[in-house]
């Protein structure tokens, strides 16, 4: 035997009788320990198989801790005395024997006998329930695993199908079932229809449907809980087979039940518990996001598909960039207008998809106001007005419409309005010189006279938009440019002095409010008193007789801010974004108040020129506000 004993005693001589006289004879190893401390750290720290303990050297309460500290160790108590009640207290806290005088070799090697015996049963049922334990644990790890595969195929495929197929198989294996099936919902119809299935036959999964009334399935969906049926003999349930045991659980999306997840047994007794259904409820889980997912793939598929289709067949060119300035899209149109090749792939950086550097300081910058539009001139050839959006957690996105065909057409346009007011001006010049001379040729009475009048007014109308007309050519054209540095504010005064005489007529009050030391522009001072008479004189003729015009010039992130506002008719919400086309009049204008309809245009010609902003806020019945941007003049420093 290779067993060791451990003996503690107070007597030496007892204790070698014991060692040398009956233990060591018949095969064990024994160490003998005068202290009770060093004999609990010998069994900690070594393998020690059987403990005898002289009570009276520790005690009968450290004999019971060493049972309550080491339980499966046995621990044989020798007592100094024959005391029964001490024998029963020693058995009842768990000690293994008892041994009192006179101790005899036969009862001592009988009660280690039996205490060895004792220990070798305890280890076999401690190294049983481990492994029952640990069968289990295992168990519930691969199933643990399982679920995880499941969840990882679930979110590498986006084939239902597969997916569907992989949970009733799981769902099969993991309860050890024979059959495994997985219903759906038909809201049309209010049937269940298998939509996967493990070891059914194939033409019933293609022809199996039951009403969700009267059937286990049916009232899983109904109550929203799973079923679990036991029976000794096998059952109809409402199907086309017979079971001996089943478990249906619901699939459900958002508290909503779509369908049954269920397994079977026809033949083999064994039951589903509990845990079954905790396994078969997270692989329903994953079934119903599985179908959800699908689901919200088909329709964005379907979305997609339109939202390309559309894109593809527009004749504009859309582009679309993502906040860090990458292009994620851009159609057939803007590919063609950019010679993008076909095979790039998005999202890409822009300076790799365009060349174009207008279009790459667009992407690049942004603007400040949206939506913002501007003209792209492309290769010499074709110009395309591009209008920039923004899309709230996407970007923005850029729409090009092709308006070289109208460039050309609004140029032939000028050229003939050019060429017709060039061959014009004489014949008038001529008409009005002869009017005038009638009066000198011979008497007029007072109402050839007033006809006189009336055609001179006509002509000087005529004159004054020939004159608008051949200017706008001019101006579009950017002929005449003298631009220096200047003031704003003296500008203002210019002109306020020319018109003095109109306001005056009017009896309008007039406010002027020009920040002191206001910087410098960079402009021509010709055009842009021009735009400054024009607005002022728009005021004037669409302002009642008393009212109240202001103009205002500022400094505002390095840029001059000029407004002009009246408080006169104002113009329709119709009117305001066709205001500055050419020979646009708003609906609302009186008929007895002259005018072309291209002031308007000839200042936004102008400010345009200047690289600068012009827009319009009116009411109608309140009043107008025309306000102008113009940046101010940049000086440089010299090196």
């Amino acid at each position: 035997m290779n067993n060791t004993t451990l003996l503690i005693i107070a007597n030496k001589q007892t204790g070698d009788l014991l060692e040398r006289g009956v233990l060591a004879p018949a095969g064990y190893q024994v160490t003998q320990v005068g202290e009770f401390i060093a004999a609990k750290a010998m069994i900690r720290s070594s393998s020690v198989d059987l403990v005898i303990v002289e009570s009276e050297l520790v005690g009968f309460r450290s004999a019971i801790e060493l049972t309550e500290t080491f339980p499966a160790l046995p621990l044989i108590l020798i007592a100094s005395a024959d005391e029964r009640q001490l024998e029963l207290n020693a058995l009842r806290a768990g000690i293994s024997d008892f041994l009192s005088p006179p101790l005899k070799p036969d009862a001592i090697l009988d009660a280690v006998q039996r205490g060895l015996q004792r220990r070798e049963r305890i280890q076999n049922w401690v190294k049983d329930r481990t492994r029952r334990n640990t069968d289990i644990l295992r168990r519930r790890v691969n199933v643990l695993e399982t679920l995880g595969n499941v969840g990882r195929s679930l979110t590498a495929s986006l084939d239902l199908e597969e997916i569907l197929k992989i949970v009733v198989d799981t769902a099969v294996e993991i309860t050890g079932a024979e059959e495994g099936s997985l219903l759906i919902l038909d809201e049309a119809t209010g049937e269940l229809y298998m939509r996967a299935a493990r070891n059914l036959k194939d033409d019933l999964v293609s022809t199996f449907r039951i009403p969700i009334s009267d059937t286990l399935a049916g009232e899983v969906v109904r109550t929203g809980k799973p079923v679990l049926l036991d029976e000794k003999s096998p059952q109809k349930i409402k199907t086309s087979y017979l079971v001996t045991n089943l478990l249906y659980v619901p699939l459900k999306v958002k508290d909503r039940v779509i369908g049954v997840l269920g397994v079977d047994n026809r033949q083999q007794q064994s039951s589903f518990h509990g845990q079954h259904i905790t396994m078969v409820s997270a692989l329903a889980d994953y079934a119903s996001i599985a179908i959800e997912n699908a689901r919200l793939f088909e329709s964005t598929e379907v979305e997609r598909k339109k939202l390309e289709s559309i894109l593809t067949r527009i004749e504009d060119g859309v582009i679309v960039v993502d906040a860090d300035g990458q292009v994620i899209l851009a159609n057939r149109m803007a590919c063609a207008m950019f010679k993008i090749p076909k095979q790039l792939k998005y999202p890409c950086p822009a300076a790799e998809c365009f060349s174009h550097d207008q279009l790459l300081a667009l992407i690049k910058d942004g603007h400040e106001t949206f939506p913002y539009r501007t003209e792209l001139e492309i290769d010499g050839e074709s110009v395309v007005n591009a209008q920039l959006n923004t899309i709230p957690g996407v970007g923005m996105t850029i729409t090009l419409h092709d308006i070289t065909y109208f460039k050309e057409l609004d140029r032939i346009k000028s050229d003939f309005v050019s060429t017709v007011s060039h061959d014009l001006r004489s014949p008038l010049t001529a008409i009005l010189g002869y009017v005038e001379l009638l009066e000198r040729v011979g008497p007029i009475n007072e109402r050839q006279r007033n006809f006189i009048q009336r055609v001179q007014t006509s002509v000087r109308n005529i004159t004054e938009l020939i004159n608008d007309l051949l200017d706008l050519g001019r101006i579009e054209a950017g002929f005449n440019e003298r631009k220096v540095s200047l003031s704003i504010g003296n500008l203002i005064q210019f002109s306020l002095e020319n018109l003095k005489g109109r306001l005056l007529e009017k009896e309008l009050t007039l406010e002027v409010n020009i920040m002191p030391h206001l910087p410098n522009i960079f402009g021509d001072s010709v055009r842009l008193r021009q735009v400054i008479d024009n607005l002022l004189g728009n005021a004037i003729r669409y302002t009642p007789q008393g009212g109240k015009i202001s103009i205002s010039a500022k400094e505002e992130n390095e840029q001059v801010l000029l407004c002009v506002l009246d408080n006169g008719c104002g113009i329709p919400a119709a009117d305001r974004p066709h205001i500055f086309e050419k020979f646009y009049r708003a609906s609302n204008v009186v008929e007895n108040i002259s005018g072309s309809g291209l002031g308007l245009a000839i200042v936004k010609s102008i400010v345009e020129n200047h690289q600068g902003r012009v827009w319009v806020d009116s009411v109608e019945g309140e009043g107008s506000s025309f306000t102008v941007v113009l940046p101010i003049e940049q000086i440089t420093t010299p090196h």
